[in-house]
């Protein structure tokens, strides 16, 4: 770990926005997988979220690239993740062309909010699209009716990083103080911090060059 690589790893998790994810709902195929956490990696979200189809495969080399930086959280069934989800206060927004679903560029992304995101053939289920707060939809010009999952993630994440930019939310930490040193030391050390994990102790502590000094 050179101090350079240090320093970029603390710009970035400084930048990361711990009230902005997505649901992932049976999304399996690797390549759109690994594509929604490139894009999660790119506008700074810190955690997401997947409810896995039984067949869910991550593409190889996905834990050991981008995804090393975006804590993925999988949870038993659709109910207990928008129950944790409604639980830390995120409002669900559906990327679902209904009739009823608002142009993504209408919605206010400054606010805590959770994209949720179905299966590359058949979208998100009737389920998933009841539990959340509203509907957002890419307008289509052309004769398909939405987008690939990964692309339409893209377009509507990279609007909300417009949006939290114009509003300063990237240019201040937002995580708390033991969030921020923990997820660090992951980073920066996650070898160390596995064996840590394993052995039921603390993480050591850090200099300002990202040497081990504890």
């Amino acid at each position: 770990m050179t101090p350079e690589r240090f320093r970029r790893l603390r710009r970035v998790l400084a930048r990361r926005q711990p009230d902005l994810t997505v649901l992932m709902e049976g999304v399996h195929k690797p390549h759109n997988f690994s594509a929604v956490i490139r894009t999660c990696d790119a506008v700074g979200i810190l955690r997401a979220n997947l409810v896995p189809a039984a067949e869910f495969r991550p593409a190889r080399g996905v834990s050991a690239g981008v995804a090393r930086y975006v804590d993925v959280r999988c949870h038993d069934d659709l109910h207990a993740a928008t129950a944790s989800l409604r639980g830390e206060s995120f409002r669900l927004l559906a990327a679902h062309p209904a009739e009823d679903a608002v142009d993504f560029r209408e919605v206010d992304y400054t606010r805590p909010t959770a994209l949720l995101l179905g299966t590359e053939l058949h979208g998100l289920t009737a389920e998933a699209v009841a539990a959340a707060d509203a509907s957002v939809r890419v307008p289509m010009q052309g004769l398909v009716r939405s987008l690939n999952v990964s692309v339409a993630a893209a377009v509507i994440l990279h609007e909300a990083a417009r949006q939290r930019t114009a509003a300063g939310l990237y240019e201040r930490c937002r995580l708390d103080d033991d969030t921020f040193r923990r997820t660090l030391f992951e980073w920066a050390y996650p070898r160390v911090a596995h064996h840590c994990r394993e052995q039921g102790v603390g993480y050591p502590e850090l200099n300002e060059d990202g040497d081990i000094v504890g």
